[in-house]
């Protein structure tokens, strides 16, 4: 028993990288001190922005746990905000300095709860607003805005350039974001898993919903299930795990916007459709690469000249996605089942197969569809 109390002392976090100390030490770093320069500059010293010690603990949050629901611009900026604004109504209202600092800092924390923004260092914001009645005298309310709203702001976009710069991603992405390929469809996994209400009713029974985003948990879930996946997939069929949110290219599209649309969003294959929007046939990067290898041995050109005549292919009658797309993969519909589709990606050769519903492409399945629906239907089964 001794023991295991004693166990509840030890650091509940794991172990820290060196350069994961160095990268989040170093941001605080930049923060703080890139804030403290523009305060001293002489044109904005007469603004009422100076630093206070709640700017520090703002920067643990901003660069150290970015990812967390406490460490978001809105939880930042709003409720150090509110927080000040509790602080210096108490100021001006309540004499003992006692009482004045225990309800200053507990309205303050009640306001980021309404407010959905709760901040750890608000509490120390309308803590300092306590305990300075004669500052409070001179700015009054003016001090949730400068300095609390303004430098926090500054704070905050240090973090996001900071973060794009150090690979972290700040302001950690919303529920309903767009997925990897800049589509409407969330990623597959999500896709199969609980929706934002069922997360979120997860977080308030267990009381998480402060220490734990709905990214969080959701991300935590799908890792969960593809770490125990199967090769059992239920009753499932193409229908429950395709992507919706297509972007398709017509037959006459030249290959220059063909490539480009690769590159933008990311896809290995694109559908092709007639004017009428009936399916004709898919378009896979390999077509476009194969293409530019005949191109390269015809013109005896290397191979990166002919991808860049294939995309800047103007001046002269531009190839076609007809020209090249196949019309022999195999396709599904909306109720072909999910282990019909299995053998006709397993080998490789096919990367995603078009779902039709009278001749119109309605969605397709990837390879990475029937990968989550494998994991969701392994956990589902057990």
């Amino acid at each position: 028993m001794k023991n295991r109390s004693l166990k509840g002392l030890y650091p509940a976090m794991p172990f820290g990288t060196p350069i994961e100390a160095a990268r989040a030490g170093g941001g605080a770093l930049i923060g703080l001190g890139l804030a403290g320069f523009l305060l001293s500059v002489p044109e904005l010293q007469g603004a009422g922005l100076y630093l206070i010690a709640p700017f520090g603990a703002t920067s643990v949050l901003l660069f150290a746990v970015p990812n967390s629901p406490l460490a978001q611009p809105w939880s930042a900026i709003v409720g150090n905000s509110v927080a000040a604004i509790a602080g210096v109504a108490v100021c001006m209202m309540v004499d003992d300095p006692v009482l004045r600092v225990a309800l200053a800092v507990g309205l303050g924390i009640s306001a980021m709860i309404v407010a959905r923004a709760v901040h750890p260092p608000g509490g120390a914001v309308a803590m300092v607003a306590a305990l300075n009645p004669d500052m409070i005298a001179d700015l009054g309310f003016r001090f949730a805005v400068t300095p609390v709203a303004v430098v926090t702001a500054i704070l905050v976009l240090v973090a996001i350039a900071y973060a794009r710069l150090t690979g972290r991603t700040y302001p950690f992405r919303h529920f309903d974001d767009k997925g990897l390929h800049r589509t409407a469809d969330r990623a597959p996994i999500e896709r199969l898993g609980l929706d934002e209400d069922e997360l979120n009713a997860i977080l308030q029974q267990y009381s998480q919903s402060l220490n734990l985003g709905i990214e969080d948990l959701a991300r935590l879930i799908g890792a969960a299930e593809l770490q125990a996946a199967s090769h059992r997939t239920g009753p499932m069929t193409a229908r429950d795990i395709m992507s919706r949110d297509l972007v398709t290219v017509e037959a006459e599209t030249p290959l220059g916007e063909v490539a480009d649309l690769f590159r933008k969003h990311g896809f290995t294959s694109l559908p092709v459709i007639g004017a009428d929007g009936q399916f004709i046939g898919v378009i896979f990067q390999i077509h476009l690469i194969r293409r530019a290898r005949e191109d390269a041995l015809r013109l005896d050109r290397g191979l990166l000249s002919a991808m860049s005549r294939l995309v800047d292919r103007k001046r002269e009658a531009p190839v076609r996605a007809m020209e090249i797309m196949s019309v022999t993969e195999p396709r599904a519909t909306p109720d072909t089942p999910i282990a019909a589709l299995l053998p006709l990606m397993a080998d490789g050769a096919c990367d995603a197969v078009p779902v039709l519903d009278y001749g119109k492409i309605i969605g397709i399945v990837t390879r990475t569809d029937l990968i989550a629906a494998m994991a969701h239907a392994s956990i589902t089964t057990d």
